[in-house]
C-alpha cells in the first residue's frame, strides 16, 4: 500500500472500503489502482449504486445482449446475472487482501432484494441463493436491520453465510444485531460446528442522523424568536450523527470485550466491526471529511464513495477521535433530547425511508434494465 492518508486511516485501525461498483471500474485496472495508491480494502454495493451503473454506461450492453440472445428477458434475472458477475470479478481481486488478513478484509457486499426487507423466510433463500451463486469466500450478503431482518441474520450467521447488516441508525437496534450474530455463532458452537471465518459488519448510516435532525432544529428555530434559544438550537446542528456512533461503538466495545464473547474469541471467532456508511457530507456548510475524521478507531470500516476518498487524501486529519468525547456525546444526545428532539423517532422514519430509498432504486433499476434491453434487442 502507498503511504499516504487512507494509509494512515488503515494503520490507525480503520479499514477504508469503497462505496461504488462498476463494471468498467473493474475491467480498467482502476480497481487495482484504489487498492494499491488508496489502501482500499474492500467495496459495498447496493441497488443505487447498481441503478446508475447500469442506466448510465455502456459497460453492460453486450452481456445484456448475450443474455437476450439465451432467452433470458427477464429485467430481474438480467440484473441478477449482471450484479453477480461484478461481484465475482471485484471478489477475485480483492482476494488476494481477503487471505493476507486472515479474513478480515478483501470483502464485497451484495444486497438482498429490498422487497424482501419485512419478510424473514424471502429474505433467507434470497441471501442463500445469492451466497451460493456468487461462490465466493469473500462476498457479504447484506440484509437490512429491520424486524424481519434480525432473526434472518441469526439464521445465516449459523448457516455460515457472511453478513453485512444495512439501515442500523439507533444504538438499540445495533444491539439487536450485534445479539443476532451471537446467537448464530453461539448455535453452533452448541453443536460442535466451527465459529471461525464467519464475517459480519455492522453498518450504520450516518450521514441521514444529521439531515433528519439538523430539519427538525431548523424547524425548532424558526419557531421561536428568543435569540439564546435560537443560538442554543444551531449549536446542537451536526452533532447527532457523530454522538450517536460514538455511543454505538462504546457498545460495541462492551460487547466484545467482555464476557459473553470471550469464550467464542477463544473458539476463533471474530468480532462484528462497526462499517460507518453513508459518510459523504449532505450540507455543504460542513467539512467534507466531517465523518471520517470524527468516527477513527480500532476494528472499524468506513466505506465511502470516491469524492469522499479524494477529499480524505488531500486533506484529511488521522487522529483516533472515536473513543474522544463519549461524555459529550452522551450531553449532546440530552441536550438533543431536551431540545425536543425525539432520536428514536427519528432513526425509526430513517429505516422506513431507507427501505423505501432502496425499494424505489431497485424497481426503477429493474424497469430501466428492461427497457435498455428492449433497446438493444431492437
Amino acid at each position: 500500500m502507498a503511504k499516504n492518508r487512507l494509509f494512515e486511516l488503515y494503520e490507525a485501525g480503520q479499514s477504508v472500503w469503497l462505496d461504488f461498483i462498476q463494471r468498467s471500474l473493474i475491467t480498467s485496472g482502476d480497481l487495482q489502482r484504489l487498492i494499491d495508491d488508496d489502501a482500499i480494502v474492500g467495496i459495498t454495493s447496493n441497488p443505487t449504486i447498481f441503478e446508475k451503473a447500469i442506466d448510465d454506461s455502456a459497460d453492460y450492453d453486450d452481456q445484456m445482449k448475450d443474455l437476450v440472445r439465451q432467452g433470458i428477458t427477464d429485467p430481474q434475472r438480467i440484473f441478477e446475472a449482471i450484479s453477480v458477475q461484478d461481484i465475482q470479478m471485484a471478489a477475485d481481486i480483492l482476494r488476494p487482501i481477503f487471505e493476507r488478513t486472515g479474513g478480515k478484509d478483501g470483502y464485497i457486499s451484495l444486497e438482498v432484494s429490498p422487497g424482501a426487507a419485512d419478510d424473514t423466510q424471502s429474505t433467507l433463500a434470497e441471501a442463500r441463493h445469492l451466497f451460493e451463486r456468487a461462490a465466493r469466500p469473500n462476498v457479504f450478503i447484506k440484509i437490512p436491520a429491520t424486524p424481519a431482518g434480525i432473526p434472518a441474520i441469526e439464521q445465516m450467521i449459523y448457516e455460515g453465510v457472511n453478513i453485512n447488516i444495512t439501515l442500523i441508525f439507533a444504538v438499540d437496534v445495533h444491539r439487536q444485531v450485534i445479539d443476532a450474530y451471537l446467537h448464530g455463532l453461539e448455535r453452533r458452537r452448541a453443536e460442535g460446528k466451527p465459529v471461525a471465518g464467519i464475517a459480519s459488519v455492522a453498518s450504520y448510516f450516518v450521514s441521514r442522523v444529521d439531515t433528519l435532525v439538523d430539519k427538525q432544529l431548523d424547524e425548532k428555530i424558526a419557531a421561536t424568536a428568543d435569540p439564546a434559544a435560537q443560538a442554543a438550537l444551531r449549536a446542537l446542528q451536526g452533532t447527532a450523527a457523530i454522538a450517536n456512533a460514538k455511543l454505538a461503538y462504546q457498545q460495541y466495545l462492551e460487547v466484545f470485550e467482555g464476557a459473553r464473547f470471550a469464550d467464542l474469541k477463544a473458539a476463533g471467532a471474530g468480532v462484528q466491526r462497526c462499517l460507518w456508511a453513508s459518510t459523504s457530507t449532505k450540507n455543504p456548510a460542513y467539512r467534507d471529511v466531517l465523518y471520517v475524521e470524527q468516527l477513527i478507531g480500532p476494528e472499524t470500516v468506513n466505506t465511502m464513495p470516491l469524492q469522499t476518498i479524494t477529499a480524505f487524501q488531500d486533506h484529511g486529519v488521522v487522529a483516533q477521535t472515536l473513543t474522544q468525547d463519549v461524555d459529550a456525546a452522551r450531553a449532546t444526545m440530552a441536550r438533543l433530547a431536551q431540545a425536543g428532539i425525539n432520536l428514536r423517532a427519528v432513526t425509526d422514519q430513517l429505516k422506513v425511508d431507507g427501505v423505501k430509498l432502496f425499494t424505489e432504486s431497485y424497481n426503477q433499476m429493474i424497469q430501466k434494465t428492461g427497457e435498455k434491453t428492449a433497446r438493444l434487442v431492437a
